[in-house]
């Protein structure tokens, strides 16, 4: 075959990739899906699992709006109305009722002037980053924000790259500081809740530094922020981050995919910025939207979490959050502060990491192993994402798998 010494050479990389730990298990696939019965949540069945059941914590379905029958009956009505897919890109034929209702929502729900939607929250940032990003701009970054981030900045060609220690308000500022003396723009830009520890930036220090030094640059200082975990996970409203620190951000990214329970990302933001990025952003104008069905349905989710049925998800979450950190101390183990529903189990050993996952699946209780070298050594964690969805019984039965595996090591 003509691709057989490609092949040879994937073959290689597949293998080195096994050797250093960093190759990815195999897909679990859900089979199925198990109503509430009694006090337990909804569980989940897997392919090749036959009909166990499998209580879900490693998902971002934060409020568990996918399975909420007004958000399913949208979608439908959606699709019966509009088809399954919008036919086209945007700007040819691709835009319709639903989409523009949904992004007036979304404007409305930030505070915002207007906002658009992508395919995904990974393309939002992709889309929105580069075309902000002249030769005469520099991008200051956390260090530990999420890949979207990263690649965004590597597609653009800023004069000034840097990276700031995470949550190191000093080095960011003395990052900006050195920036104003060579560039034109400054786009500083971070993650709202960071995936993997779920501890959030001090986004209201991070928007006073660039307003003090804003006038030093000819283009502004500015401020992104991806907040796809913390929009309506965390806030009293969720507004997330923005709203637990009372900053406001010049660009707010995120995504529909996460505790709207449905599918896309977008961009809020000045009508300017907006108009702009439609013109320019190639993730935007080559690609097709979500469906009409989609849209239907993230509008609906929008419009339960602004509402007291939304603050109520919102205030069982935080419980449910509160309840299964509390009881991880109380087992003695170790975890990171905070009221976000990403709670992490910080097991410091990727053996150990590893066994601790094992031990959960095979009691039905699914879960997020981080080991070495995808976080650093002594980092190694389990990443246990609380969903609206989860009941107090099920906190406890995770709680007590836990409990039997620190007995038994």
């Amino acid at each position: 075959m003509p691709q057989d010494r490609m092949e040879d050479a994937l073959r290689a990389e597949l293998g080195k990739l096994e050797a250093e730990g960093r190759r990815k298990d195999r897909e679990t696939v859900i089979a199925g899906v198990l109503p509430p019965a009694g006090d337990r949540g909804p569980r989940f069945l897997i392919e090749g699992e036959g009909q166990k059941p499998f209580l879900r914590m490693n998902a971002n379905a934060y409020l568990g709006l996918s399975l909420r029958e007004e958000i399913v009956a949208a979608e439908e009505q959606g699709v019966r109305r509009f088809g399954t897919g919008p036919g086209a890109v945007r700007f040819i034929s691709g835009t319709w009722t639903p989409h523009v209702q949904l992004e007036r929502r979304l404007a409305a729900f930030h505070g915002r002037e207007a906002a658009m939607v992508f395919s995904s929250a990974y393309a939002a940032m992709m889309g929105v980053l580069p075309p902000l990003i002249t030769a005469d701009t520099a991008v200051i970054s956390d260090a530990l924000n999420h890949s979207c981030i990263i690649n965004a900045i590597r597609l653009a060609r800023p004069r000034e790259r840097q990276v700031y220690p995470h949550g190191d308000l000093g080095g960011l500022e003395a990052r900006l500081v050195a920036a104003a003396k060579t560039c034109h723009r400054a786009i500083i830009v971070t993650d709202g809740v960071f995936s993997m520890r779920g501890d959030h930036a001090p986004l209201a220090e991070i928007v006073g530094i660039a307003r003090r030094h804003d006038a030093a640059f000819p283009e502004n200082a500015l401020v992104v922020v991806d907040d796809s975990h913390g929009i309506g996970a965390f806030g009293p409203t969720g507004r997330g981050t923005e709203e637990r620190t009372g900053a406001v951000a010049d660009l707010l990214v995120s995504t529909l995919g996460k505790a709207f329970g449905v599918n896309g990302g977008y961009v809020a933001a000045g009508r300017v910025v907006i108009d702009y990025l439609r013109e320019t952003s190639p993730f935007y104008v080559y690609s097709n939207p979500i469906a009409p069905g989609e849209a239907a349905a993230a509008a609906t989710a929008v419009a339960i979490v602004d509402s007291a049925v939304g603050r109520n998800l919102l205030q069982h979450l935080l419980a449910m959050a509160r309840r299964f950190r509390q009881g991880l101390v109380d087992l003695g183990f170790e975890t990171i502060p905070g009221e976000h529903p990403i709670v992490p189990l910080m097991v410091r050993d990727t053996l150990r990491t590893a066994a601790l996952v094992h031990h959960l699946r095979e009691r039905g209780v699914l879960a997020t192993g981080l080991g070495f070298p995808v976080v650093p050594r002594g980092d190694e964690e389990i990443r246990f994402q609380i969903c609206a969805d989860h009941t107090p019984a099920d906190i406890d039965e995770a709680l007590g798998t836990l409990r039997d595996f620190g007995a038994g090591a």
